[in-house]
């Protein structure tokens, strides 16, 4: 079986940008293509959610700036990898991207 690498951002308003990563276990060894379609459906705009609400790690950087600054992350990419899980909750991808409806709920 094959974790999945779940990879996103966070992007400013000026466009500065901070990268992060968290690794699922994958126990029904999912297809990225199917993942990637299934995460990119419940997405804002088949791309943002809040990280905060995702129990993922927030990027923002650590001075804020009311002009630049919001609380959406956007997702990039995921694959599959031979890391072992790093999410603080051990979640499988399923279970994440469960989580992922709420955090993408305006």
């Amino acid at each position: 079986m094959m974790n999945i690498l779940f990879q996103y951002l966070y992007r400013d308003a000026g466009n500065f940008k901070n990268w992060g990563e968290v690794v699922f276990y994958n126990k029904k060894d999912y297809e990225v293509s199917y993942l990637e379609k299934q995460i990119k459906e419940i997405l804002i705009d088949k791309e943002f959610f809040v990280a905060e609400k995702a129990d993922v790690p927030k990027l923002q950087f650590p001075e804020y700036v009311k002009s630049l600054d919001h609380e959406w992350h956007e997702f990039h990419s995921i694959s599959v990898t031979s890391v072992k899980s790093n999410d603080k909750l051990a979640r499988d991808i399923e279970e994440f991207i469960e989580s992922l409806k709420y955090a993408s709920t305006i």
